[in-house]
């Protein structure tokens, strides 16, 4: 038997211990958004979506609030770096100009490896039916440097037709719409699901993947020194987003749901997006590893519209695959 002055420390310890355990466990799974670029109103956050409704983040024992957005680009690569959680499904092209700038980040998953989601418009009485009857004509793009300016580029330049199509900057898709209507372009760009709760209005041209059928979107960033520190985080957030992306390909009605119910939008809308997008290309989404010749379009893209250097780009200083299951690593 134990004497009770040896009984109360004993208590008085394993008491102590108790709270210091609590206090350690609810700093390790309390709560805290992710950062997805264009969440919302975008195609990228819809595996995210998915793996909110089903649980699959605190099956893999990250506990996950919510969603932190912007309009993409530099924006939410910043957003992520300061973020509970310094991690992010971002825009390569963001990616790569925040590493040139000096940001201390690594790149640990793919995202959306194709370029699915964009289509090319016309009005509704519109007759174009490919890039080549575009000779003469105004096609418009979002912004300078964005990724349909790197499309379009990319785009004539393949077509052989660079110098013989009018280039203009639209704006948000609002003001592509408008410009569309008012005649101010022939065609114009324009992504799911934006498309799919507007198609009764348009139809569509051409799509960018009959033009450059591999180019990778997005890519999952983390800030260097908290993957250092929390890896296991990390590695649940990729687990999580891949049993996300496997479900949404097999269960393609009722993960439409879940995104209607994510993103606050009509099923009908969430529904047509997601099928647009598949039907077009199975595998728009990774599973999380990378498509290095997709990525390597991106370069050239961006060297095209000029917003990098020509010059080699060492991936290997800023990718990191050991975050993957195996399965999804390269082979070496």
């Amino acid at each position: 038997m134990f004497a009770p002055e040896k009984i109360a420390r004993f208590a008085r310890g394993a008491c102590f211990m108790s709270v210091a355990a609590a206090l350690v466990c609810s700093a390790a799974v309390r709560a805290a958004p992710l950062t997805v670029t264009h969440w919302g109103d975008g195609m990228y956050g819809v595996p995210f979506a998915v793996a909110m409704e089903k649980g699959f983040f605190k099956e893999e024992g990250v506990d996950v609030s919510g969603f932190i957005t912007s309009e993409g680009g530099g924006t939410t690569v910043r957003n992520a770096m300061a973020s509970e959680i310094p991690y992010g499904e971002v825009a390569l092209p963001a990616a790569i100009s925040a590493v040139k700038q000096g940001v201390d980040l690594t790149i640990v998953h793919g995202g959306v490896q194709s370029l699915a989601d964009l289509v090319w418009v016309e009005k509704k009485d519109g007759t174009i039916t490919g890039i080549q009857q575009m000779k003469g004509k105004t096609i418009g793009y979002s912004s300078p440097k964005s990724t349909t300016d790197t499309i379009v580029t990319i785009a004539l330049d393949r077509a052989g037709l660079t110098g013989q199509v009018q280039r203009k900057p639209v704006g948000s898709s609002s003001g592509m719409l408008t410009s569309l209507q008012q005649g101010a372009v022939d065609v114009a760009y324009m992504t799911e699901p934006s498309y799919s709760a507007k198609k009764d209005q348009l139809r569509i041209a051409f799509r960018s993947t009959d033009i450059v059928p591999n180019e990778t979107q997005t890519v999952g960033i983390v800030r260097t020194d908290y993957l250092k520190a929390h890896p296991e985080v990390i590695k649940g957030i990729i687990k999580a987003r891949r049993k996300a992306v496997q479900y949404l390909v097999a269960h393609r009605d009722e993960s439409a749901q879940m995104v209607a119910k994510q993103y606050k939008m009509d099923p009908a809308v969430a529904s047509s997006a997601v099928n647009n997008v598949l039907d077009s290309d199975p595998k728009y989404w990774s599973e999380g590893s990378f498509d290095r010749k997709g990525m390597d379009e991106v370069l050239k893209g961006l060297i095209l519209v000029k917003a990098i250097p020509d010059g080699a780009f060492d991936w290997s200083k800023i990718v990191d695959e050991s975050l993957l299951p195996a399965d999804l690593q390269t082979k070496k």
